[in-house]
């Protein structure tokens, strides 16, 4: 079966512990090489996963002609530059949310899109390729529930470490753009549209200087969107939809270590249905979904348009506080 030849982007933890070993185990993904700007990293990575070939620059991984596509999860201000780079150099792109820091960086990274038409670029919002989202579409589609009139989720994690990426404001840090982006991207995934409105209240840490914890509250024509995200809370997630005859629970949407305890609850006039998922692995699915995209010349599952819209709504929150 043909596959697609993949390069990595740098050690990062998020590749070297999930998405990796997740696309390894993929029906269309070859991990083919990875890169660090410390070679010997580079080399410790390709021993541990079994990957055939490192490098000890990302450019030198970029000049691979072997390499078709390229998986980029360097800190938030590096993903629009080296995936244009990656673009340049001929390269597919699968890049880790959220797209850029900012709309304008989005946008510029879209219109360098436009030059390479045959290149495939998708921001990686893995969850929404988990089984539960087609569920949970098809409850809202039937009208079981009624017109959706109100979203609310959440998502929390505790991380005070200063050498951490997401607490270093000039790189992108903080609670909004790494954990709110998900809570964002689901209320307009449900709304099926753009927010007209937004408002925020934000949370600052005094060393930091990121967002240790943001509320918003996004107006759509069909309904209100509220979420809670934070960097300095315990651990929590979670996402209640509600519709005028009914509501939508959900205790992992959006990434689990405990696969086996998703669950999506539909409640009616009083009356709750629980719906169980067997155990998947969204990375997996999301390499899939990508390099499948690639071998037949489709269009990704989600544009980098939708991509460009996430970052909007969050400019706004950050300026609307």
């Amino acid at each position: 079966m043909e596959k697609v030849n993949w390069g990595i982007l740098s050690t990062a933890n998020i590749a070297v512990k999930n998405v990796i070993p997740s696309m390894q185990k993929g029906e269309y993904c070859t991990i083919k090489a990875i890169s660090s700007r410390n070679l010997q990293n580079a080399k410790l990575a390709s021993e541990t996963l079994g990957i055939e070939n490192y490098y000890g620059s990302y450019e030198e991984l970029l000049t691979d002609p072997d390499i078709d596509a390229v998986y980029n999860p360097l800190p938030n201000h590096l993903h629009v530059p080296w995936t244009i780079k990656a673009l340049e150099a001929g390269k597919h792109v699968l890049c880790e949310k959220p797209i850029s820091i900012t709309s304008e960086e989005a946008l510029k990274l879209l219109e360098v899109s436009k030059e390479y038409p045959d290149l495939k670029v998708m921001e990686a919002f893995m969850y929404r390729f988990h089984p539960q989202w087609e569920k949970v579409k098809q409850v809202i589609n039937s009208g079981e529930i009624g017109e959706i009139t109100s979203i609310h989720s959440v998502f929390t994690y505790f991380n005070n470490d200063p050498k951490n990426v997401r607490n270093q404001a000039d790189i992108g840090g903080g609670a909004l753009l790494d954990v709110g982006c998900y809570c964002i991207n689901l209320s307009r995934y449900i709304f099926e549209s753009e927010p007209i409105a937004v408002k925020s209240g934000i949370k600052t840490d005094p060393d930091f200087n990121t967002d240790i914890q943001t509320t918003g509250v996004l107006e759509f024509e069909q309904g209100i969107a509220t979420f809670m995200c934070s960097t300095q809370l315990d651990h929590n997630q979670g996402a209640t939809i509600y519709g005028t005859k009914g509501f939508i629970e959900m205790n992992i949407p959006f990434n689990s270590a405990n696969e086996n305890k998703r669950k999506v609850w539909v409640s009616k006039a009083g009356d709750k249905e629980t719906f169980f998922f067997d155990t998947v692995d969204q990375y997996t699915l999301q390499g899939d979904a990508f390099s499948k995209a690639v071998l037949d010349d489709t269009p990704v599952p989600t544009t980098l348009e939708d991509a460009v819209s996430n970052m909007v709504v969050i400019d706004k929150l950050f300026s609307n506080s």
